[in-house]
C-alpha cells in the first residue's frame, strides 16, 4: 500500500490546530430530548475522539424548537442545552480531538412540526419517504426573517461559551439558508426576494460578531442542485464568493437538498462524486474546503488531499460504522510501525501490535 501523504499530516487554520486531514461530519442522530444532548452523544462524539478523528462536527443543531426536522433533534436556543454541550466538548478535547458544532433551522424540512416555516409557502415535493403527503410551511415575514438571523446569533454565542473550536453554519441541503438562496425555493417579494442570498450573508456577519476573531467558521454549501430545474455549480461558486465575503473562512462543499433527484442533474454516485464542486469552490475563493461524498477507503481520501482538490476529507458513514477508522487506517497502512503507536490510545496498543 502506498504511503498516506495528507491524511494523517497536521492543519492549521487560524487557531484551530488538527491532528490530521479527518473531519467526522453532522450527521443526525435523532437521539435528544427537548434538544439535550444526553448520554448517547456524549459516547457517539467521544469514541470517535478517542479513534483518531481530527475535528468532530456535532450533528444539525437547531437555532428553535420548530427548526428541529424531529423533536428527537438538538437545539442550542436556552442555558440547559448549552451546559450539557459543555460537557460533551471537554470528553472530547481530553482525548485528543478538536469539536465544531453546526448550527441550523430546517425551514421547510421540519415535517414534525406544524409550525413549520420556510422562505416562501413551497413544500419540499409532493410525498415523504413513507408516501404520506408532505406539509406546506408558512411563509416567513419579513420581521421573522431578521428575528432568524438573531436566533442564529444567540446560538451561535452559546456554542462559543461551551468551548467549542469552531463553528459551522448549514446552508446546504435544503435546509433554511440553502431554501433562501435557492430560486426554486424563495419566491419572495421583500428584500429577502429580491436579493436571494441576503439571508445567508446575514447569518454569517451575525455569527462572526458573536465569534473570537481567530476561530475559523465554517459554511456548509450545496454548491449545485440535482433536482429539476436546480441551480448549476456556477450559481453555486457565485453563493460562496457573496458567503466568502461576508466571513466565511472554511466551506463545507456538497451538493443536492432541493428536493427529488432528477435524471440528468445529478452525478453518478461513485468514490469522491462531490470532489468536483469543491475543487471548484475552493479555486473561485481562495478559501480552504472540505470534500465530501463517499470517501470511505483511506487511500483515495488521501488522494484527494494529495492532488489538492480539497484541504480536509468529511468521512460520514465510514464512521458510523467504524468509530476507529483513523486508527485502523494507520494501522493498515505501516502495518504495526512502532511509530504509529504514539496516536493509538495506550489501553488499546495492544491491538495494533
Amino acid at each position: 500500500m502506498a504511503k498516506f501523504r495528507k491524511l494523517l499530516t497536521p492543519y492549521s487554520l487560524k487557531n484551530l490546530e488538527l491532528k490530521n486531514r479527518v473531519v467526522m461530519p453532522p450527521m443526525c442522530q435523532y437521539s435528544a430530548t427537548d434538544g439535550v444532548p444526553n448520554d448517547w452523544h456524549f459516547v457517539h462524539y467521544t469514541s470517535r475522539a478517542i479513534g483518531g478523528v481530527g475535528l468532530i462536527i456535532v450533528e444539525m443543531t437547531n437555532v428553535a424548537p420548530n427548526g428541529r426536522i424531529t423533536p428527537n433533534c438538538l437545539g442550542l436556543w436556552n442555558d440547559e442545552q448549552q451546559q450539557a454541550f459543555k460537557k460533551l466538548v471537554d470528553s472530547v478535547h481530553a482525548h485528543g480531538a478538536k469539536i465544531g458544532i453546526q448550527i441550523a433551522h430546517a425551514g421547510r424540512k421540519a415535517q414534525d412540526e406544524p409550525n413549520a416555516v420556510a422562505p416562501s409557502p413551497i413544500h419540499y415535493g409532493e410525498l415523504d419517504y413513507a408516501g404520506q403527503n408532505l406539509i406546506t410551511p408558512r411563509e416567513l415575514t419579513t420581521q421573522e426573517v431578521k428575528d432568524l438571523v438573531q436566533a442564529f446569533q444567540d446560538s451561535v454565542k452559546r456554542a462559543v461559551a461551551a468551548g467549542f473550536d469552531t463553528i459551522e453554519l448549514h446552508g446546504a441541503h435544503g435546509y433554511l439558508i440553502h431554501q433562501f438562496y435557492s430560486p426554486k425555493s424563495n419566491q419572495r417579494s421583500d428584500e429577502y426576494g429580491q436579493d436571494k442570498m441576503l439571508f445567508g450573508e446575514q447569518v454569517i456577519k451575525a455569527a462572526r460578531e458573536v465569534m473570537p476573531s481567530e476561530m475559523p467558521l465554517i459554511v456548509r454549501i450545496s454548491a449545485q442542485e440535482y433536482g429539476e430545474n436546480g441551480f448549476d455549480s456556477d450559481y453555486g461558486v457565485a453563493v460562496a464568493k457573496r458567503f466568502s465575503e461576508a466571513g466565511a473562512d472554511v466551506f463545507d462543499v456538497s451538493g443536492g437538498g432541493d428536493g427529488v433527484l432528477h435524471a440528468g442533474n445529478h452525478p453518478e454516485f461513485y468514490a469522491g462524486y462531490q470532489v468536483d464542486l469543491a475543487r471548484k469552490v475552493k479555486h473561485a475563493t481562495g478559501k480552504p474546503v472540505i470534500a465530501v461524498g463517499m470517501l470511505d477507503e483511506p487511500a483515495v481520501a488521501d488522494h484527494v488531499l494529495g492532488v489538492g482538490d480539497a484541504d480536509l476529507v468529511a468521512i460520514g458513514r465510514a464512521l458510523l460504522r467504524d468509530p476507529y477508522w483513523v486508527l485502523n487506517a494507520q494501522h493498515r497502512q505501516n502495518a504495526a510501525d512502532a511509530a504509529e503507536m504514539q496516536f493509538v490510545p495506550r489501553q488499546y496498543q495492544r491491538g495494533f501490535m
